[in-house]
């Protein structure tokens, strides 16, 4: 008798061929979550002006939100950076214009930090019911931390300043920049959580009601909510108005050289001023009550310079009003960044030092350490700015005007602080000709767009080299001018005293998420103690 002998069940064996095949395939599956990451952080920095696909957000949040689910802090924290590095990059590389990549590949290295932080946070309360509300105020909480530090903190790029243009931006009057930010996000991760439950209930034919629930209201309620504070938009004026002229004067040239022509863009900016004053004598242009000058406007000091001091003094006795005068000015050997109101008969009077200053183009943190590094930017930043302690309201015929000094006007307190001393209408006096044609001015001025419906007041937007731009309470731009050109903007705007409820309520809105995020990783964190220690047993 003969007995065959057969193999059962041998593995296959791959052809040569296709063992390279086989392991390109699993790289790409290892490194998918991780480009996939990077490329949602592209896709929410597209939702930023100055474009106005501000909806993308959703989208953008809705694929953090599936990246994240489920998995390991660990994980969480790389994904998370991917998706800081893929917006931040892009959103911020006007800050390499000038001082070239490295500058700009540091800020957005160290910013992106944040979002890797939140990230983990978010893996780690995605586990538990309702994650989509944990998860928002987690990404408000690191935002208010990434508005703080460090050097007094860096709030560009809150989702907030991409919503100018979108359904959402009512909720700015509601609760400001932490409301509508959660709000935007809220419904990204609710939009995911939607899409995930249809799924998972067409495979399973269960439907779980409450997960459902949850979903659903994460998507609508922000929506919904946006609608119902539609009514605290308004750019009707309570207190009469008033016609304002915004002064563009434009630069010789962009760049950090503009700096070395202090003289020349005074002198644009009073022969713009006076190019005015004679429209208005032919009757072509209505007589402004006030003129606005932007920042920077005379980096010569007119206290020290009698030529400077002349020049001003010309200008404004030439349109007959009172100017606000954007100055670099030196008191008691501290440097200030300072804007003077001009009085066409006094001269100058009140005066407001911006508070905010900006680290590393105003001021140099960690000064012998960047020297030994690169002693080309303390050559730069010779001498450092000094802060201003006092709100900025000038009273310029008869109008409340508050002052946010460019860079201010990205962080909430520095906007709010003038109308609760009283401002009427709001001026961000601002210089951006240090970045050329980059989307810098666009971003910059969707977040005055953004102030004006936060506190229900006409924005107006004096820049050196442009954009220039009048914003109506409703955060509409009725006038704008373009980018290095000399012109004027010329406007009767309304005036307005309520406040709306973010005025009223200041910080509190952002608090109460902050404290919502900690109690969700901290629910997160005691469930999965527990959890461990049940298995263990």
């Amino acid at each position: 008798m003969t007995v065959t002998a057969t193999s059962v069940d041998e593995p296959e064996q791959l052809e040569p061929q296709a063992r390279p095949v086989s392991r390109v395939v699993g790289l790409m599956r290892r490194l998918a979550p991780a480009a996939t990451a990077a490329l949602s952080g592209v896709l929410l920095y597209v939702s930023f002006p100055p474009r106005t696909l501000w909806w993308l957000a959703l989208p953008a949040f809705a694929v953090f939100g599936w990246l994240l689910r489920g998995r390991t802090w660990k994980a969480g924290l790389g994904l998370g950076y991917l998706f800081g590095l893929g917006f931040l990059l892009p959103l911020l590389v006007w800050t390499g214009v000038e001082v070239g990549p490295g500058p700009w590949i540091a800020l957005v290295v160290i910013e992106a930090v944040y979002v890797a932080l939140v990230g983990a946070g978010i893996a780690v309360v995605s586990k538990l019911p309702g994650w989509p509300l944990w998860a928002a105020a987690l990404w408000i909480a690191g935002e208010a931390a990434r508005a703080r530090a460090p050097f007094g903190g860096f709030p560009w790029g809150k989702i907030a300043f991409g919503q100018a243009d979108g359904v959402f931006l009512p909720l700015a009057a509601l609760g400001g920049t932490p409301v509508l930010g959660f709000a935007v996000v809220l419904c990204g991760f609710g939009l995911y959580e939607i899409v995930r439950l249809v799924v998972e209930t067409r495979r399973t034919r269960a439907v779980r009601r409450g997960a459902a629930a949850v979903a659903l209201l994460s998507f609508l309620l922000p929506v919904l909510g946006a609608f119902a504070a539609r009514p605290l938009v308004s750019d009707k004026a309570e207190n009469g108005t008033a016609t304002v002229a915004v002064i563009q004067g434009n630069v010789p040239r962009a760049g950090l050289d503009f700096n070395s022509q202090r003289r020349a863009v005074l002198d644009y900016h009073a022969r713009e001023t006076e190019r005015l004053a004679a429209q208005i004598k032919a009757g072509k242009v209505a007589q402004p009550d006030f003129v606005l000058w932007p920042e920077n406007s005379s980096d010569i000091d007119p206290f020290r310079n009698p030529d400077a001091y002349a020049v001003i003094d010309k200008a404004a006795k030439a349109i007959g009003a009172p100017i606000s005068v954007g100055g670099v000015v030196e008191k008691n050997g501290k440097l200030y960044n300072e804007q003077i109101l001009w009085d066409p008969q006094k001269g100058p009077g009140a005066t407001y030092d911006k508070r905010q200053v900006q680290p590393f183009g105003e001021y140099l943190p960690l000064r012998s350490l960047i020297g030994a590094i690169n002693d080309n930017w303390t050559s730069m930043v010779r001498q450092d700015f000094s802060r201003g302690t006092e709100p900025g309201v000038f009273t310029m015929a008869g109008t409340q005007v508050g002052l946010a000094t460019c860079y201010e006007a990205a962080f909430d307190w520095a906007v709010r602080d003038t109308v609760t001393h009283g401002a009427q209408m709001i001026s961000v006096p601002s210089n951006n000709a240090t970045f050329d044609r980059s989307e810098m001015t666009y971003q910059q001025l969707a977040m005055s767009r953004i102030r004006a419906v936060e506190h229900s007041r006409t924005v107006t937007v004096p820049v050196t080299s442009g954009v220039s731009a009048v914003i109506m309470p409703d955060g509409k731009i009725t006038q704008r001018t373009g980018m290095f050109v000399a012109d004027s903007l010329v406007q009767k705007v309304p005036l307005r005293s309520s406040e709306t409820p973010a005025t009223r309520v200041g910080i509190a809105p952002e608090m109460l998420l902050v404290l919502i995020a900690a109690g969700g990783l901290g629910w997160a964190v005691t469930s999965a103690v527990r959890a461990r220690r049940a298995g263990d047993a």
